[in-house]
C-alpha cells in the first residue's frame, strides 16, 4: 500500500484514467465492430460510412494515448484497402 500523500494520489488518478481510457477502448472496438459488419456485409458505402464514423475515434483514442498512433494509422490503412477491394469485388 501506498505510504505517502503523493503516491496515494497516483493511485487515485491511475484508477480514474484507467476507467476512461478502458471507456475509450470499449467505444473505438463498437465503431471497428461496425465497420466489419460492414463489410462482412458485403455493402461498400455502409462500409464507407462506417469507417467515416470510426476514423475520428481511432484518431482521438490515438492522441489520448489510448492506442499508439501507427496502431491507428495500421487499422486504418487496412480497413481502407479491404472497402476499396469491396468494390472492386463487386464490379469484376
Amino acid at each position: 500500500m501506498a505510504n505517502t500523500a503523493s503516491a496515494r494520489k497516483r493511485i487515485r488518478q491511475t484508477e480514474k484514467r484507467t476507467i476512461r481510457n478502458r471507456a475509450r477502448r470499449s467505444r473505438v472496438r463498437g465503431f471497428l465492430r461496425k465497420v466489419e459488419q460492414a463489410i462482412a456485409g458485403g455493402d461498400k458505402s455502409q462500409a464507407q460510412d462506417a469507417l467515416k464514423a470510426a476514423q475520428p475515434e481511432l484518431q482521438r483514442a490515438a492522441t489520448k494515448g489510448v492506442f499508439h498512433a501507427n496502431t491507428v494509422a495500421r487499422k486504418l490503412s487496412r480497413l481502407s484497402a479491404r472497402i476499396k477491394a469491396l468494390g472492386a469485388a463487386a464490379q469484376a
